[in-house]
């Protein structure tokens, strides 16, 4: 059954605070010990001595907020503001990091797996508030322009981690392209916040890395999340994707079909992709047995009224009946049916996706990558999901705060 989603404050009213307010709320949910630890480690320990590394942290955190190009400006916006710069965690009496400073930071945090950790963390905090359930999910991906200058494809090294040429449609049905990368994310559909990001180069096909991808989510929050159901746009209806998720998963997979230039739907279906008889009638769904979908012949269940009755494609009296094992043919019979009402509310969810996309490029700055090379790619992409995840835990801890008083 269906479940209506409850009511829960997206990232939006945040951004209603004043500039000071928001950057503090959403600085106060963030918790980088695990990654301060390392860094205090003798091993981290090169580099300009002095600047607090929380601080430097926060600051890259707000340079998502505030939508700050590069670390020069950002140098400038702590020069030039006080109250920034001791939300930021700064002495206001004492210069502000060099630019070279937070690039050599970034170079050094971007090396380290504790971000990721940061960022699981900030995720189960979400769910033990009830933001995030991860009961259904829903995968794309988004382009990224890469900091490095636009080769020509035969001066590139396609090696799986220099930036590449990549194609996608837009909304209506254009080509784009560009030089850079591809932001593989996985979002919950409840909150609409991102559970797994991984930055690929852009020439690197969704519908075969998607795979991976669920991989890394499953690695990370075995224990965590149930889902229930992936769901996806026609781009990754591969039947690999569908054998992994029923075979390795204990979801379902909700993709919509690719009809990859053909002009008919596949026999024996409409085309919505539901089942038929033999007269072109859409069978009736009879419910399910085990792994089993069961059709039935749709003048037995009184659905239509056949001018050939039962025995047209059946002797026996209960009309023709159709079983099929969902777990073998997952892409044409998967339960719930394609086509049926909870399939196409389940689909109607993959927007979450892209709202999120939307906020983390609109209101963030993951649409921004300042430096190169795919694992300070990788850096900016988590700074702008812990962003949008604590943004969001601020707000609805405020509120509920606010409606209990």
């Amino acid at each position: 059954m269906y479940i209506r989603q409850e009511c829960l404050f997206s990232f939006e009213e945040i951004l209603k605070f004043q500039k000071e307010n928001k950057l503090q709320l959403i600085l106060s949910q963030l918790d980088f010990s695990n990654l301060v630890n390392k860094l205090n480690k003798s091993s981290h320990k090169r580099g300009p001595k002095g600047h607090n590394s929380i601080a430097l942290l926060n600051a890259l955190i707000a340079m998502q907020v505030e939508k700050i190009n590069d670390f020069k400006r950002l140098k400038e916006r702590l020069d030039s503001d006080l109250a920034f710069k001791y939300n930021c965690g700064f002495d206001v009496l004492k210069s502000a990091p060099s630019t070279s400073t937070f690039s050599r930071f970034l170079s050094k945090i971007s090396s380290m797996p504790e971000l990721k950790d940061e960022f699981k963390k900030l995720i189960l905090k979400a769910k033990n508030l009830g933001i995030i359930d991860g009961t259904n999910v829903a995968i794309d991906s988004t382009k990224l322009d890469s900091f490095e200058k636009a080769k020509p494809k035969s001066k590139i090294s396609d090696d799986g981690v220099s930036p590449n040429w990549g194609k996608k449609k837009d909304t209506d049905g254009n080509d784009i392209k560009w030089f850079g990368w591809k932001a593989h994310i996985i979002v919950d559909c409840k909150s609409e916040l991102p559970l797994y990001i991984d930055i690929t180069p852009a020439s690197i096909y969704d519908g075969k890395y998607v795979i991976q991808l669920i991989e890394g989510f499953k690695r990370i929050y075995s224990s965590t999340f149930t889902t229930k159901y992936y769901i996806m746009d026609s781009g990754y209806d591969i039947e690999e994707n569908y054998d992994y998720i029923i075979n390795n998963t204990d979801g379902q997979a909700i993709i919509a079909y690719n009809k990859r230039s053909s002009f008919a739907p596949p026999e024996g279906f409409n085309e919505n992709l539901w089942p038929i008889c033999s007269m072109g009638y859409p069978l009736s769904f009879w419910g399910i047995d085990g792994n089993y979908i069961k059709l039935r012949c749709p003048h037995a269940t009184g659905k239509v009224n056949c001018p050939n009755g039962m025995h047209w494609c059946s002797n026996s009296n209960y009309g023709y009946c159709l079983k099929v094992n969902y777990n073998k043919n997952h892409r044409l019979f998967s339960y719930p049916m394609r086509g049926s009402e909870k399939w196409n509310k389940l689909y109607n969810l993959r927007t979450s996706v892209e709202r999120c996309n939307s906020r983390l490029k609109e209101y963030l700055n993951l649409d921004n990558i300042r430096s190169a090379g795919i694992a300070k790619a990788k850096t900016w992409a988590l700074l702008n999901c812990i962003a949008l995840v604590a943004g969001t835990i601020a707000v609805n801890r405020l509120n509920t705060l606010s409606t209990s008083a």
